[in-house]
């Protein structure tokens, strides 16, 4: 607060503006070659991977995590067990 009015800020503080976007673009270069495929696609922290064989899909979902795993990003076990039992 301010003497005459009430302070908002229009950025987040500490260098977190555009951190949606940031991490958009980190994932597309992470996993650009899969996404060309058009087997793979990516929408900030969904990671979609499309097949028509069960072994390429785990051959790809296997990759996906390696390269996550690289890149030290991490997904939880429960996301995946949860999505396969679908």
């Amino acid at each position: 607060m301010t003497l005459k009015e009430l302070f908002e800020p229009m950025i987040m503080f500490f260098g977190l503006t555009n951190s949606l976007v940031m991490f958009q673009i980190i994932m597309n270069k992470i996993l650009w070659d899969l996404i060309n495929t058009r087997e793979v696609v990516s929408f900030i922290n969904n990671v979609i991977v499309e097949t028509k064989e069960k072994k390429r899909y785990d051959e790809l979902v296997e990759e996906v995590v390696k390269r996550l795993a690289e890149n030290n990003l991490y997904i939880k076990p429960k996301n995946i067990s949860e999505r396969l039992e679908k």
